[in-house]
C-alpha cells in the first residue's frame, strides 16, 4: 500500500477517460502497451459503454489496450474484480496472504501466466490499495 502519484501524462489520460465515459476514475496504471483504469464503485457499466463503445474509442485514441476495473473497499471483492473475466472458487485471506482456489488447471495457468507475470500484475494492483504480502493460486 503506497502513496499514489500521477505525472502530467497520466492526468491527461485520466481526464480524457472521464470526459469520454462520464465516469469517475480512482486510479490509472500504465503497463507495457496497456492502460488500466480503476473506476469508482457502481460506474463500471458507464465506463465500458454501450457495446463497449467507450473502450473501443479510448483504444483508438490512445493506441493501447484498455482495461477497466471496478474499485471495492472489500479486499475479496476487489481481488475478484482485478482477475475478471477469470473466476475462482474461493478467496481466503490469512493475515497478509491472499489464497485463490482455481476451479481447474486451465484457469490456474491463466491466473499465473508465463513466469508468473499475470500473478505479479494482479498482486501489484491489489497492493496499491490493501496491505498484503502476496497472492497465491492453488
Amino acid at each position: 500500500m503506497s502513496k499514489i502519484k500521477f505525472d502530467i501524462e497520466s492526468i491527461k489520460l485520466m481526464t480524457l477517460f472521464e470526459s469520454i465515459t462520464r465516469s469517475h476514475v480512482k486510479d490509472m496504471i500504465i503497463r507495457e502497451g496497456a492502460l488500466i483504469f480503476i473506476v469508482m464503485p457502481g460506474e463500471i457499466g458507464k465506463a465500458i459503454g454501450k457495446k463497449a463503445g467507450n473502450i473501443k474509442k479510448l483504444e483508438r485514441i490512445s493506441k493501447k489496450k484498455i482495461r477497466i476495473i471496478e474499485y471495492r473497499d472489500d479486499l475479496e471483492k476487489f481481488a475478484r474484480n482485478v482477475i475478471m473475466p477469470l473466476k475462482v472458487n474461493n478467496i481466503d485471506i490469512e493475515g497478509k496472504i491472499v489464497t485463490m482456489t482455481s476451479p481447474d488447471s486451465q484457469t490456474r495457468g491463466l491466473l499465473i501466466g508465463r513466469a508468473a507475470v499475470n500473478l505479479r500484475n494482479f498482486e501489484s494492483i491489489v497492493k496499491r490499495y490493501f496491505d498484503i504480502d502476496e497472492i497465491k493460486i492453488v
